[in-house]
């Protein structure tokens, strides 16, 4: 069984976990032109290798992030966003 540990509820196994996707930064969505705006909303980094996920512990609602290797499916560190990617 996999286990991920929650930065407020502590370990428990993944089952209780949803993955949100990958951390990106959102262009402001006043100034940004079309293509710039397109990119983000269509276009993901596919790349494998360490990323920074939105998680989100479901009993309780709690969203973090987790930084897990996409080769490996190997979970390295879980936080709490503190507002800056």
């Amino acid at each position: 069984m996999i286990i991920v540990t929650c930065p407020i509820n502590g370990a428990r196994p993944v089952s209780e976990f949803v993955c949100g996707g990958e951390v990106r930064l959102m262009p402001n969505p006043q100034t940004t032109d079309d293509a710039t705006w397109a990119d983000y909303v269509f276009n993901r980094n596919g790349e494998a290798g360490i990323k920074k996920e939105w998680w989100c512990h479901t009993p309780s609602n709690t969203w973090f992030i987790a930084e897990r290797n996409t080769q490996t499916d190997e979970i390295i560190s879980t936080y709490l966003y503190q507002g800056a990617l």
